[in-house]
């Protein structure tokens, strides 16, 4: 059978009709009529319940396309490979991170990269840092943005720095303007905070179980401008990063004076490293690159360092330009 005649069908099977796929395909209806019926005489079945003018795609025709589709998937992703190997500026990486990334890390990244390899394409996934790890892990993204270091052993951690973590209030709260905060002092508060499997949650956890105490958690999010905005609404306070100031995000936090009021992030891939030469170059790239500006104002406190992207030189694994 022809690639082609599989393309054919894939988009009368999603039509479900001879003219409007014919149409799209810029094909006459009877070439496209008797390529359908090449394919059904060799299955040796329907593929399609006729009704009238109309076609409805039956059992048979519902499990061939799930397999047209997965083969023309695999073929373009083999496509893709093999264009990354001949030239891995053009080829394409998928980048996954915890949504808080995405507001300054993922696209300071991208920025500079730009002026490295210009035609490399970008597939970004935000999500919680589970389902991040999770997936590069199964191999659905190249590389996973992350904090903190998850506990994998069959994946390899490289860390480019520390940001800086502070407290949210609501307007008119006790601690609004204060110079700064321990986590002691927030015992006794009501929290809003994400959800379990987020980065940020485990390092509030963390310095909450540090303080001595236990949250009072009383709503969970799973994004952290839903976590601001439930902050905003007076139903608690919040541990977040640390914003620079004028950054709306930056209005009602309060620095926290416990030194390991901070979390370590970094990248996280499979063991042997991602398979595309695009994804490899890029990076290499992020391995080695450093001065990516603090986004956090104040000087951090004695062991607690500002948001700081910097070298890492990762050695479980090969990296070719």
């Amino acid at each position: 059978m022809q690639l082609r005649e599989l393309q054919w069908f894939t988009t009368l099977a999603e039509t479900e009709h001879i003219t409007e796929a014919s149409i799209r395909l810029n094909i006459s209806q009877p070439t496209l009529s008797r390529a359908l019926a090449r394919i059904e005489r060799k299955l040796g079945v329907q593929l399609f319940d006729r009704h009238q003018n109309r076609l409805r795609l039956n059992r048979y025709g519902k499990l061939y396309q799930a397999h047209a589709l997965r083969a023309l998937n695999e073929l373009d992703r083999a496509e893709q490979r093999i264009a990354t190997l001949v030239d891995p500026d053009r080829g394409s990486v998928s980048l996954g991170f915890a949504h808080s990334f995405g507001g300054w890390l993922i696209p300071d990244l991208l920025m500079r990269y730009r002026g490295v390899a210009s035609s490399t394409s970008f597939e970004l996934h935000g999500g919680a840092c589970d389902s991040v790890v999770d997936s590069v892990r199964q191999g659905k993204i190249d590389i996973g943005f992350v904090a903190p270091e998850p506990a994998a052993d069959d994946l390899v951690w490289i860390p480019l720095g520390h940001e800086a973590l502070c407290l949210r209030v609501p307007a008119g709260h006790a601690f609004e303007g204060h110079d700064h905060i321990a986590m002691t002092d927030v015992s006794d508060e009501p929290m809003v905070a994400l959800k379990a499997g987020h980065g940020l949650r485990q390092a509030t956890d963390r310095l909450c179980r540090e303080a001595g105490f236990r949250p009072r958690i009383a709503l969970e999010a799973t994004e952290l401008p839903t976590l601001h905005a439930l902050v905003a609404a007076g139903l608690g306070v919040a541990v977040v990063p640390a914003a620079p100031s004028g950054h709306p995000s930056a209005t009602g936090t309060v620095p926290l004076s416990d030194p390991t009021a901070f979390r370590c992030y970094g990248a996280v891939i499979r063991r042997h490293g991602p398979s595309s030469q695009a994804a490899r170059r890029f990076l290499k790239f992020v391995a080695g690159v450093s001065a990516i500006p603090a986004r956090a104002d104040r000087a951090p406190s004695e062991g607690t360092p500002r948001r700081v992207l910097r070298p890492a030189v990762p050695g479980a694994w090969p990296v070719s330009a």
